[in-house]
């Protein structure tokens, strides 16, 4: 049965670090209202100047306190976070969930489940999923330095190995030791040991 996954702190912290912390809205790379970390803001809020965080409505022209920054991103998280457990299909460790965490929270999930790079992981091809996040780095057909920056850290974190776990390693199972077989006797001569009786 497949485990299904949630962000851990350090994933958490990574997409802090990448997408920065704001108050107060401002436009990011691709000229979108954006707060807090890494909100875009839908037509709604933009028009009424409201955020529901947590099902409270928060007006946030005067800016969004630090705990509700961090609310928005947990609530945020919950989209990614479910479209890589319902996308991907092969097994991950917790590195490699939080990366693409991070990846799906940046691209988008519709972008990400039409991606060859989900292709690619779920044949298994674990190897390639860092070349395909780097093809990931393009704002309105120019590359982007700061995607470029961040598909490095996010592929950092992918092949970091995890301490707690390994893929693969469950299918080994513990023996005990025995003894060695007792060497085979040649027919005949056992043969020989009943006629001795």
């Amino acid at each position: 049965m497949k485990k299904i996954r949630k962000i851990s702190d350090a994933g958490i912290d990574l997409i802090k670090k990448l997408e920065g912390f704001s108050r107060f809205v401002y436009e990011d790379q691709g000229g979108y209202p954006t707060i807090g970390i890494g909100h875009l803001l839908t037509r709604t809020e933009n028009m009424t100047g409201k955020i529901y965080i947590n099902g409270e409505p928060v007006y946030y022209h005067k800016g969004l306190t630090d705990q509700q920054c961090i609310a928005l991103l947990i609530q945020d998280l919950a989209v990614p976070v479910n479209a890589v457990n319902e996308a991907v299909i092969v097994p991950l460790n917790q590195n490699q969930f939080d990366a693409l965490a991070s990846f799906v929270f940046n691209i988008g999930c519709g972008n990400f489940k039409r991606s060859n790079l989900l292709r690619v992981l779920n044949s298994g091809n674990y190897e390639e999923v860092h070349e395909q996040m780097r093809l990931w780095c393009y704002v309105k057909e120019k590359v982007s330095k700061g995607l470029q920056k961040r598909r490095e850290e996010e592929i950092k974190l992918w092949r970091t190995a995890d301490k707690d776990e390994s893929i693969g390693m469950d299918s080994f199972l513990l023996i005990d030791f025995i003894d060695p077989p007792e060497p085979r006797v040649p027919w005949y001569k056992r043969l020989l040991q009943l006629f001795k009786r």
